[in-house]
């Protein structure tokens, strides 16, 4: 069928594109070093820069424009984001789950921070994806129990601080760890904010703060979860022993410089400066994919109908994995949105839905954008929308109606954007 909406497309992606580009990591970092410069190390030190995270090669390439003294620079990014940079050594990970090329990223953290010394400066660049870029266990666990664990999170409906609370609980690295093993040299952390609410604790597992629960917590909340009995023996054992008093690591001087809600500001002003009545609805669109679908049709119902009006989210939703299908948050709720329309909406409406750092789950995909006439040409491609969707296929979906958003990667995340533009009737 001929695409529908080709113009309300292209407005909608453009503002997607107006939020990524306030979260360029590169930009924010030159920004907070005009605002707040890099001292140089005292005499005999050397200034240890380590960026983690999907931003993490334009972070430090700014950061490194600035460096005083003799540097040494890491960067752990995703395959997707990697590029050589001089005067850094850079490496990948693996995203969404950890392997064996995160544990290797997890142990070269902790050799150049063990390595640091009182007069060494330590300036940690921080963005989302860090979790599972570089792991380091635990005492008595491996990296397949983490991965166990992970793959466990991944599929428990949980959110992202919930996650994070086990996986720092987990980890020789998360939760503060990076503070512990850089002790006693000082560390400055400028974080780009991929956590609805923006606690700097979530944020790659708060690896320059402490941590966000207990080992308590963490049992109690697999077990809420229903993922408790699943998990490794020795993960179980570790999360009901008392964790012992952690002392001797100084504090961070931690600075947020890009998150979510800056983004979605950015996306406002750029409806408003295209000529459309331009609300947001939430910053904080979060909790089950399906409710989150649920909120959208029913914002989207009540919006006028004499103005052209573009309803704006940020947020971060969850999905429960019920079948074998390939898909991710955003497409999920595309394909929500698209199939649960019906005639309530009208015609003449596109719903775009995706993530910042342009990989929606382990697919290709940043998101969807769908339209009235989504539903139609999924069926007129010979695929039931509806058992897509029950079996999480929503790629598939979403790819029958030519309804994919493609970015490629973005070097950056601040999580997930959604707008719905409809323009006025009559």
């Amino acid at each position: 069928m001929k695409q529908d909406n080709g113009a309300l497309r292209h407005e909608a992606e453009a503002m997607f594109g107006a939020a990524v580009q306030r979260a360029d990591p590169a930009s924010a970092v030159r920004a907070e070093l005009a605002r707040a410069p890099l001292d140089a190390p005292p005499e005999g030190g050397r200034l240890i820069v380590i960026a983690l995270g999907k931003a993490a090669v334009p972070m430090l390439e700014a950061a490194l424009e600035r460096a005083q003294g003799p540097v040494k620079a890491l960067a752990v990014t995703n395959p997707e984001n990697m590029r050589t940079l001089a005067g850094a050594q850079v490496i990948c990970g693996a995203h969404p789950e950890p392997d064996d090329s995160s544990a290797a990223a997890g142990r070269a953290i902790v050799e150049l921070l063990d390595g640091a010394g009182a007069r060494d400066r330590v300036l940690a660049l921080i963005s989302g994806g860090g979790s599972a870029l570089a792991v380091a266990p635990a005492p008595g666990l491996t990296l397949a129990d983490k991965r166990a664990v992970n793959a466990l999170l991944l599929a428990s409906g949980l959110e992202i601080n919930d996650m994070n609370l086990i996986r720092q609980q987990l980890s020789n690295l998360k939760g503060g760890g990076w503070l512990r093993h850089a002790a006693p040299a000082p560390v400055r952390a400028l974080i780009l904010s991929d956590v609805i609410g923006d606690d700097l604790r979530a944020i790659a597992s708060g690896p320059t703060v402490a941590p966000i629960g207990t080992r308590a917590a963490a049992r109690t909340m697999m077990q809420a979860a229903g993922i408790w009995d699943a998990a490794p023996e020795a993960v179980r054992a570790r999360l009901s022993q008392a964790a012992p008093e952690l002392t001797g690591a100084p504090q961070a001087q931690n600075r947020l410089i890009g998150s979510n809600r800056h983004s979605l500001e950015a996306m406002r002003a750029a409806a408003l400066a295209r000529g459309w009545a331009a609300e947001v609805v939430s910053d904080c669109l979060t909790g089950d994919v399906a409710d989150a679908a649920s909120q959208v049709l029913a914002a989207a119902a009540d919006a006028p109908r004499d103005r052209d009006v573009a309803l704006l989210w940020g947020g971060e939703t969850t999905v429960r994995l019920r079948g074998d299908g390939l898909g991710g948050r955003n497409q999920e709720l595309a394909l929500r949105v698209a199939l649960g329309a019906g005639a309530a909406l009208g015609g003449g409406w596109v719903f775009l839905s995706g993530g910042t750092d342009g990989r929606d789950g382990p697919t290709d995909a940043a998101g969807g954008v769908v339209d009235d006439a989504s539903a139609a040409r999924i069926a007129a491609a010979g695929g039931d929308g509806a058992a897509l969707l029950e079996n999480n296929d929503s790629y598939k979906a979403l790819a029958l109606a030519g309804d994919l958003l493609m970015t490629g990667g973005t070097g950056t995340n601040v999580a997930d954007m959604q707008v719905f533009l409809r323009r006025a009737s009559g």
